[in-house]
């Protein structure tokens, strides 16, 4: 590619075959193509909807450069036009289970990103507790600081993930259903608070979902999987209403999300063959 700006996120033509060459050989995705540019002071929010086993997660994966997931089997994931080759501060990844550290407090977990990062990042022990106080206010749990997460609720173990994933800063956020397990208040509330929080570091995110609302919420571009191999079925942009300053549950009343609701679960079964989102 040459004469425009490189993609924060490019896949060229990508397979995954995991076990390949055995007889438990599973193409989790094949032929899939995109290029995702990076929006100055603002970012992208990619939602992406499919049937279960379609390579979704997969796809976060070999973004993230997990062990046992990247490289690709073909083609070529590239950040910033360099080919992944492990995981980096640049990349921050929020799972569906709480992955918070059970024998550290909230703030040590939040501290232990920068601190693994230490020589890098250069901070003072100091400066890193500033920092993780500073997000952990942001997250609403500054009174929580000394717990242990096995003493949060779901919705506030969620939140410290989403403190020790953004405490560093990354360019590109990987959501993994980060909110199925929660109840829908809760869901709700933490929706409206990754957009908050999203706006504020101007990064691109990967949203995984099986929600159709959540997806028309909080996505730009919504992409739909087909069945494995996972490649783009369908791609939703322009028909998407901006719900920017507008609450979830507000949103969700208005016609226009309604429709659009509408809209993609029609796209949706039209690329899946009615398959739920999962």
């Amino acid at each position: 590619m040459s004469g425009g700006p490189v993609p924060i996120v490019e896949f060229r033509a990508v397979e995954k075959t995991f076990a390949a060459g055995t007889p438990k050989a599973f193409t989790a995705l094949a032929g899939l193509s995109f290029a995702i540019e990076d929006i100055p002071g603002h970012g992208e929010f990619v939602a992406v909807l499919g049937p279960s086993g379609c390579g979704k997660s997969t796809m976060l994966n070999l973004v993230a450069g997990f062990d046992g997931v990247a490289p690709p089997t073909a083609g070529e994931v590239l950040v910033r036009g360099v080919p992944v080759t492990g995981p980096g501060r640049d990349r921050g990844m929020i799972f569906q289970r709480y992955s918070s550290f059970p024998h550290l407090t909230v703030l040590e977990n939040v501290t232990f990103g920068l601190e693994l990062n230490g020589r890098e990042l250069g901070h003072s022990a100091a400066e890193r507790r500033e920092l993780a106080r500073h997000w952990l206010a942001r997250v609403g749990l500054s009174a929580h600081e000394q717990k242990y997460p096995h003493q949060l609720s779901g919705g506030q173990q969620q939140r410290v993930a989403i403190a020790r994933s953004l405490v560093l800063k990354p360019r590109i956020i990987l959501m993994d259903e980060p909110f199925s397990a929660l109840d829908e208040p809760t869901r709700l509330d933490m929706q409206a608070l990754i957009l908050e929080l999203w706006r504020e570091i101007e990064a691109t995110v990967f949203l995984v979902t099986h929600s159709i609302a959540e997806a028309v919420y909080l996505g730009d571009r919504i992409w739909i999987f087909t069945h494995a191999p996972g490649r783009i079925g369908r791609e939703i942009r322009d028909e998407i209403p901006s719900f920017r300053g507008t609450a979830p549950i507000e949103a969700q009343t208005t016609p226009e999300f309604q429709r659009t609701v509408e809209l993609v679960t029609t796209l949706f079964q039209g690329v899946t063959g009615g398959a739920v989102p999962a």
